[in-house]
């Protein structure tokens, strides 16, 4: 018999893609967002228009029983949008509502193992602020120290898994994603994360142009290619491993070093103007020896292989929106 998934959140970037691995791989699925998603239609099996943050349309969402269930939906963005006060408030409230939901329903509809999508910003603030040398292991995320309000609800979400699952049996897999990239995620508008809007600015500019970028442009991040975040999201919840581990990019770059490898991917030569701006902690990428003790397994795929993806996606959607016609 299929495995039977449903993953909330399936109308956003990631869960989008984890929909289209779980049919890849012969599984039935139901989707479950607010919104299809906004490219490349979806690949469930059923696609459920529900707002999770409501008790009864997300008990209804997932009724029927589940294998695996994949908790994605959350109030997010990049920077410029969880760096935003005037989103605090609302970003907390509406994650912390849906992830409530969501494990009052899985209690009672016999769900199997449930995911849960956490964020390399739950890691203190004191660990991230030398570029060249941040600390993200697993088990530096207390004392807690958060960012941002964003990723303190993540770490009090993921207690609240972890809880449940001593307390009513639930098997908790939990990621702490680091910077998640590729085509088909946002690209302008204010929630997209650096990767899109520099490939968005690059293909903007013309040759000899300026590049804005917030910061000096020495914060150092690693960016995890979508692909390589599907494979180590379903080894993760197949595995014996409950407590958070990390799913992220050990290849680190500075935000100019990004830019410089996009023009160059471009073909264009770009001026850089640093603005103030959000930019958040001065460094971070992931620490990778646990998932890969734990899964035999880290991300291979470079960056640059990575962007050469993404760029082509998005410049195809800047020619688009210029000529004002659908990508």
């Amino acid at each position: 018999m299929a495995t039977r998934a449903i993953v909330c959140g399936a109308g956003g970037f990631i869960g989008h893609h984890v929909v289209r691995r779980l049919k890849a791989e012969g599984c039935m699925v139901r989707g479950v967002d607010l919104h299809l998603p906004r490219f490349g239609g979806t690949n469930a099996d059923e696609f459920l228009l529900r707002d999770l943050r409501d008790p009864r349309a997300c008990r209804k969402a997932l009724e029927g029983g589940f294998d695996e269930v994949y908790q994605f939906a959350a109030d997010m963005g990049g920077a410029g949008y969880v760096f935003d006060d005037a989103n605090a408030a609302a970003i907390m409230r509406n994650s912390a509502a849906i992830n409530l939901n969501v494990l009052e329903a899985c209690r009672g509809c016999g769900c199997g193992r449930v995911f849960f999508a956490s964020s390399a910003c739950v890691y203190p603030l004191r660990n991230q602020r030398d570029p060249a040398r941040p600390d993200c292991a697993e088990d530096g995320a207390y004392p807690a120290e958060p960012d941002s309000e964003y990723g303190w609800e993540k770490l009090f979400a993921e207690r609240l898994y972890l809880a449940h699952a001593r307390n009513d049996g639930l098997g908790v897999r939990i990621a702490r994603y680091h910077n998640v990239f590729g085509p088909e995620g946002e690209w302008c508008g204010g929630r997209e994360k650096a990767p899109a809007a520099v490939c968005r600015k690059v293909a903007q500019a013309p040759e000899g142009g300026e590049v804005e970028i917030w910061g000096d442009g020495m914060q150092t991040r690693s960016f995890l290619h979508v692909d390589e975040c599907c494979e180590g999201t379903l080894r993760l919840m197949r595995s014996d491993w409950t407590g958070p581990v990390n799913i992220g990019s050990e290849e680190m770059v500075t935000l100019d070093g990004l830019v410089d490898m996009v023009a160059d991917i471009a073909g264009k030569t770009v001026r850089k103007r640093h603005v103030p701006g959000p930019v958040g902690v001065r460094g971070r990428t992931s620490d990778n020896r646990l998932v890969r003790k734990l899964l035999g397994w880290s991300p291979s795929r470079s960056l640059r292989e990575g962007l050469e993806q993404t760029y082509a996606w998005v410049e195809a959607q800047v020619r688009a929106a210029a000529e004002g016609r659908p990508a």
